[in-house]
């Protein structure tokens, strides 16, 4: 079955002094082929984690995910990450940033050429692309690291808050073309992030994570993302439906996070 599916998921931490940390309890989640899903909550309810353990960077304690109908073991270029930062080669420049993942595969440059060229046309960078990552702002090289993601031609894109380090522009015009590559290829996406406005402009569907241990509190399905791809994201900010569920997601997060301090509190 196309698509992944996440079964019972937790993830139990062994910590040096015999203690141990729930970070995640028992998520269940199916999504789509070319689902955008945002996922959201305060820190310390397990979104990272989740992530990794999608990715294949963590095995988890118990449950299990499978995409398109095989059991996720291990990392795989089936998966794509894009970090906070870019982590890209520092001594490589941006179209060799770019096509990285195909000559490690054992592809030739006239397989692999034509579309690398295409991707740094779709993120605006085919001027840039013999220059050195080092020269290039920040904005630029999280169009790097997209389209090096998008060159291994992944089934899923996770991204573990890709824009938080960006300025407001650079971040809105960032999630003007996360929009615009998730609407243009059809990949399914999950999206890492702290900002309650950018779960909401990106995310078709939406979880709002629990912590201690993290699990699902909340699913939304939202009409912004689609609308974002036509509109300006002002636009959409000015949404009645956006103001309403900002304020509701943030008051619940807030509460979250009171419950948090005040369990913290206790403990001291």
């Amino acid at each position: 079955m196309a698509g992944l599916t996440i079964e019972n998921l937790s993830m139990r931490f062994e910590l040096p002094n015999g203690s141990s940390v729930q970070a995640l309890q028992d998520v269940s989640l199916d999504l789509a082929q070319g689902e955008l899903l945002s996922v959201l909550g305060p820190s310390g309810c397990g979104k990272t984690t989740l992530l990794n353990i999608v990715a294949g960077f963590l095995a988890p304690t118990e449950g299990r995910i499978t995409l398109n109908g095989h059991r996720v073991s291990g990392p795989d270029a089936e998966r794509g990450m894009v970090f906070q930062q870019g982590a890209l080669f520092e001594w490589m420049n941006v179209r060799e940033n770019v096509s990285f993942g195909p000559r490690m595969a054992g592809k030739r440059e006239r397989d692999y050429g034509a579309n690398v060229d295409h991707l740094l046309d779709v993120v605006g960078l085919q001027d840039f692309k013999e220059k050195s990552v080092y020269e290039l702002s920040g904005g630029m090289q999280q169009r790097v690291a997209l389209a090096r993601c998008l060159a291994n031609d992944p089934d899923v894109i996770l991204m573990d808050e890709p824009l938080g380090a960006l300025d407001a522009l650079t971040r809105e015009k960032m999630q003007s073309l996360v929009l615009k590559l998730w609407k243009e290829t059809g990949k399914t996406i999950i999206l890492i992030t702290h900002s309650v406005e950018e779960a909401l402009l990106l995310g078709e569907r939406l979880l709002v994570m629990a912590p201690r241990p993290g699990r699902i509190h909340r699913e939304y399905r939202l009409p912004f993302a689609e609308m974002g791809v036509e509109t300006d994201l002002r636009q959409v900010k000015k949404h009645p439906e956006f103001a309403q569920r900002r304020e509701e997601i943030l008051s619940m997060i807030w509460d979250m996070e009171e419950e948090i301090m005040g369990r913290t509190e206790v403990a001291s």
